[in-house]
């Protein structure tokens, strides 16, 4: 397939298919992002693995090789391992090497994962190509169930919550994220709602003008936080630690993570 029409392909609609057709209910797949990985083991079909991303630490995968990450995936490992499907994320960043593998006559699934929409995309397109169908519709199930049971339990005076990424520099759920409609889904207004991407890059100056009444911290260093603390309006706001990591993680657990999160912006 030519280059520019990979491009198109991966592009477009929300899960693509890339290089050759898999075989149906492929057994030696390999993927490369945590939360396609925790689908693929939530699906039951943790044998059918063979290598994931270094960036996945679950214990069901600890013995696996390793084989790259979201951007900067192996194609030389990949390759050498003969898997029938490769599954990334889809994303700018990794177009070139899943171009590449494409080439080489390997199948791969890049899946949507900002949205939670994309994450019911994502469980059934994986769901289908493992074999693993009815698995995939109860966690789809699950999922909706969630969001839809908090729904009917908004607050009637909603907080507006910042929910940060990084404060070196300073990196916020923005519209469109996942992490921003689960905040709607608590009944939550997001801060940042008037941003024009889903991960906005914010000064300290200009977040003052946010005025977030909650602030949950999911960044992975303390770096840049006192700081933005000792900010006028931000010594005001309740300051929160991210209450599970599975909120950082757009896959199956968000239906389990949901009620964490509203109890601490409600």
């Amino acid at each position: 397939m030519h280059s520019a029409l990979l491009l198109v392909v991966l592009a477009s609609s929300p899960a693509q298919w890339l290089g050759p057709p898999p075989p149906p209910a492929a057994k030696r797949v390999i993927t490369l992002a945590p939360s396609i990985t925790e689908t693929a083991l939530a699906l039951g079909a943790r044998d059918s693995l063979i290598a994931v991303s270094r960036f996945c630490d679950f214990p069901e995968v600890a013995a696996l090789p390793r084989a790259g990450g979201f951007n900067d995936l192996s194609v030389e490992t990949i390759v050498a391992l003969k898997p029938d499907l490769v599954v990334v994320q889809k994303s700018p960043g990794n177009q070139k090497p899943v171009e590449t593998l494409a080439r080489l006559g390997i199948s791969v699934l890049a899946l949507p994962l900002t949205s939670v929409d994309d994450v019911s995309v994502a469980m059934t397109a994986l769901g289908h190509a493992l074999g693993k169908d009815a698995e995939a519709k109860v966690l789809v199930k699950e999922l909706a169930d969630a969001r839809a049971h908090e729904r009917s339990l908004q607050a009637a005076s909603p907080k507006r919550v910042l929910f940060v990424y990084g404060f070196s520099p300073l990196v916020v759920a923005g519209p469109g994220s996942f992490a921003h409609e689960l905040l709607m889904d608590c009944g939550a207004r997001n801060a940042a709602l008037r941003a024009p991407t889903a991960y906005p890059t914010y000064s300290m100056e200009s977040v003052v003008a946010l005025a977030p009444e909650v602030v949950i911290d999911a960044a992975d260093v303390r770096e840049g936080r006192a700081a933005m603390e000792a900010l006028g309006p931000l010594k005001k706001a309740k300051w929160v630690m991210v209450p599970t990591q599975a909120l950082l993680h757009p896959g199956p657990a968000l239906a389990r993570a949901l009620p964490s999160l509203c109890e601490v912006v409600r």
